[in-house]
């Protein structure tokens, strides 16, 4: 399960895909297969999502890392290449980022939101 945490001291990497309604579940199975067989299984990784927006034309994957070095070689294996441009060739657009985080809110004993300290 992933868990969100400003103490985290891994790396988050958000990838957000753009794509067709009529791709968004074909790549969505790719990314699924990829962390299945592949990305889960790789030194380092500690857990993920994938995300689908309602109109079908955005996917997000959160994932989260011991380190930077581990996703970097996770990205740079022969296996992972090959994938990444399959998925890549079903999207318009993709863009992976490298965040940190910095905060975080959840709900404490009713519906008010504060920041998870």
């Amino acid at each position: 399960m992933t868990n969100i945490a400003k103490e985290f001291q891994g790396q988050t990497v958000i990838c957000t895909f753009e794509v067709s309604p009529g791709t968004a579940h074909d790549v969505i199975d790719a990314l699924n297969a990829a962390y299945n067989e592949v990305i889960s299984r790789q030194p380092g990784y500690v857990s993920g999502a994938v995300h689908l927006n309602d109109a079908q034309t955005r996917i997000a994957t959160y994932s989260q890392w011991r380190d930077r070095r581990d996703y970097q070689a996770m990205l740079r294996s022969s296996e992972m290449r090959e994938r990444n441009r399959a998925i890549h060739a079903m999207c318009r657009h993709f863009e992976p980022v490298m965040y940190d985080v910095v905060e975080t809110w959840h709900v404490r004993g009713g519906s008010d939101a504060a920041p998870a300290n």
